[in-house]
C-alpha cells in the first residue's frame, strides 16, 4: 500500500516527500523497522518517539508520521506527514494498511474495572459453540479462530489489533470479542475501529497511578460509549450508578440488564455451591458451572449480548450451561485434607471483595477462608490499605506477601497495606515476603476443608521482580505442595 492511501483520515496538517513509495510496515517502534516501513513518532511515558526519527530513516523507512517538531539537520527525501495527533494517526493509518479489519467484522467491546476477560472469554466460548468461527483479544490470550497468541495488554497497540483482525478476517472470523481499557481508549489504541457493541461491567477504584482521579478514569471509560455509531447497542449494568452515566452521551442503541433493577434482561441466583450456580434468567432457569454474584452479572452481560447479536433464547441458555470459567478466575484445585485452593486475578478492592464474599457465602459453618495477597509495585499506592481492609472483613485469617512488586521492596508494599488493618486484623495476620512460602504456609497450617484464596495473579505465569520476569506458575507450586503432602 502506498503511504498516500495510509494516511488517509489522519488528521493530516502538512506533507512534504513522496508519497507515491509503497509501504510494507507500519510501526510505532523503532526497534521493528524494516526498508519500506512508515514509522509513527509517538510520545510515551518512558520516551518521545520524535527522538528516534533519524534512527527510522536510518533502517530504511520509506515515511514518518509525527506531530511535533523533527530533529534537527535532518535530511531526507522520503515522506513526512505532519498530524494533529500521532496516537490517532497510528490508529488510523493501521486501519487503512490492514484494509478496515473490523469493517468486516461484528467486533463486540467491553470495558469496566473487573469481568472483562471473564465476559469475553466466554462470549469466544459461546458464539464459537453455536457454530461461528470467532476471535478473542483479551488480557489471558488472543485467539484467531482456534488459533492462540500470547498477549501483554488488556488493549494491545492499534498495529497489534488490526493485523490480528485481518487475520481473523482471512480465517473466516465473523465477530470478534474485545477487552477495552480505561488507558486504551485515552491512548486511541481503538481509534477507528467500528464497534457493533459495547458492553459495560462496572466502575470501581483502579489504575489511579495512571489517571490520578477517578473523574478521569470514569471519563477515560465513557469515551468508548461517546464514540460508539447509531447502528451499535450499549448493554449496560444499570445495577452500578456509573452505567447510566457511561451512556449519556451515546448515539448507541441502549441495552440494561440488572440482577436488581425492572431492566431489558434480569437475573436471580436460585441456588450456589462450591460447583456453580442455578440462575434465573428472564424467567428462565439455567445451571452455570461459573460461581459467584459478580459471574452472574457476567453471564447476564452474555446472555443480553447473544440476544442482541441474534441468538435465541433456548440457543444462549443452552450455551451458557456449557461454559468454562476463564483461567485465573475463581480457578478451583481441590487437594488433600478436602482444601481448596481459588485462584483468582483479583487485584482490586472491589474484585477482592466479590471473591471473598462469594466464598464466605458458599462455604460451610466453620469452613475456613484464607486469603493469601500482595500488591504491585509501581502502581496505585492507595489501593494498598482498601484491600487489606478487604480482607480483614471476610477472610478468617491473611497472609500479606509479593505480587509484581517491580522496583519496590516488598516489605514496604506490606507495610503500606498493613495500614489498612486494625488491631483486630493484625492479630489474624502473617506477612511473608515470598509468595511461594506464602502459599507453602498458608496450605500447611489449613485446618482441613478450608477454602485458600490466592489472589492477584490469575493467569498469570511470572512475577515482575525489578525488571525481570520470573517464572512463577501458582498452578505448578500448589501442585508440588500437594504432592508432598501425600507423600507423608
Amino acid at each position: 500500500m502506498k503511504v498516500k492511501d495510509i494516511i488517509q483520515n489522519c488528521k493530516v496538517i502538512s506533507v512534504t516527500g513522496n508519497t507515491d513509495t509503497e509501504v510494507s510496515l507500519v510501526t510505532a517502534d523503532s526497534r521493528k523497522v524494516v526498508p519500506g516501513s512508515l514509522f509513527v513518532a509517538v510520545k510515551g511515558f518512558a520516551s518521545d518517539g520524535h527522538a528516534y526519527i533519524g534512527q527510522a530513516i536510518e533502517k530504511g523507512a520509506s515515511a514518518i508520521i509525527y506531530d511535533d517538531v523533527l530533529p534537527e539537520g535532518l535530511t531526507t527525501g522520503i515522506a513526512l506527514v505532519k498530524t494533529e495527533e500521532s496516537r490517532f494517526a497510528l490508529a488510523q493509518a493501521a486501519d487503512n494498511f490492514y484494509d478496515h479489519p473490523s469493517q468486516k467484522l461484528k467486533l463486540i467491546g467491553i470495558t469496566g474495572t473487573n469481568g472483562k476477560t471473564t465476559t469475553v472469554t466466554l462470549l469466544y466460548q459461546l458464539f464459537m459453540s453455536l457454530g461461528y468461527n470467532c476471535g478473542l483479544l483479551s488480557t489471558i490470550a488472543n485467539y484467531v479462530g482456534r488459533t492462540e497468541t500470547e498477549t501483554t495488554n488488556t488493549t494491545s497497540d492499534p498495529v497489534t489489533i488490526n493485523r490480528l483482525m485481518a487475520q481473523m478476517v482471512d480465517e473466516g472470523c465473523e465477530y470478534c470479542f474485545m477487552e477495552v481499557s480505561s488507558i486504551g481508549m485515552e491512548q486511541q489504541r481503538v481509534a477507528a475501529l467500528k464497534f457493533r457493541a459495547g458492553i459495560f461491567s462496572n466502575l470501581t477504584h483502579d489504575h489511579l497511578d495512571y489517571h490520578k482521579t477517578f473523574a478521569e478514569y470514569l471519563r477515560c471509560k465513557k469515551l468508548f460509549f461517546d464514540s460508539l455509531p447509531a447502528d451499535a447497542a450499549a448493554i449496560i449494568n444499570i445495577d452500578d450508578k456509573n452505567g447510566p452515566v457511561m451512556v449519556q452521551n451515546t448515539a448507541a442503541k441502549i441495552i440494561t440488564y440488572s440482577l436488581g433493577k425492572m431492566a431489558d434482561h434480569s437475573c436471580r441466583i436460585m441456588e450456589e455451591s462450591f460447583d456453580g450456580m442455578l440462575l434465573k434468567i428472564d424467567g428462565e432457569e439455567v445451571w452455570t458451572r461459573l460461581i459467584g454474584r459478580h459471574n452472574a452479572y457476567n453471564i447476564l452481560a452474555i446472555y443480553s449480548t447473544a440476544i442482541e447479536l441474534g441468538a435465541s433464547k433456548e440457543e444462549a441458555l443452552v450455551g451458557i450451561s456449557k461454559l468454562e470459567s476463564a483461567k485465573g478466575r475463581l480457578e478451583t484445585i481441590r487437594g488433600p485434607r478436602e482444601l481448596s485452593i481459588i485462584l483468582d486475578y483479583a487485584h482490586t478492592p472491589d474484585a477482592l471483595e466479590n471473591v471473598l464474599t462469594t466464598l464466605k457465602d458458599i462455604a460451610c459453618d466453620g469452613q475456613q477462608v484464607i486469603a493469601v495477597f500482595g500488591c504491585g509495585g509501581d502502581r496505585d499506592r492507595t489501593k494498598r490499605p482498601e484491600m487489606a481492609a478487604v480482607a480483614e472483613k471476610y477472610a478468617d485469617r491473611i497472609i500479606l506477601t509479593s505480587d509484581n512488586s517491580r522496583s519496590e521492596r516488598t516489605e514496604d508494599i506490606i507495610a503500606e497495606m498493613k495500614t489498612g488493618l486494625s488491631a483486630r486484623g493484625l492479630a489474624k495476620t502473617l506477612s511473608i515476603a515470598d509468595r511461594a512460602e506464602a502459599i507453602r504456609t498458608a496450605i500447611m497450617t489449613a485446618p482441613d476443608g478450608a477454602a485458600i484464596l490466592l489472589a492477584g495473579k490469575g493467569h498469570e505465569t511470572y512475577q515482575i521482580i525489578g525488571s525481570e520476569h520470573r517464572h512463577f506458575d501458582e498452578r505448578e507450586i500448589v501442585r508440588d505442595i500437594f504432592k508432598s503432602i501425600e507423600a507423608l
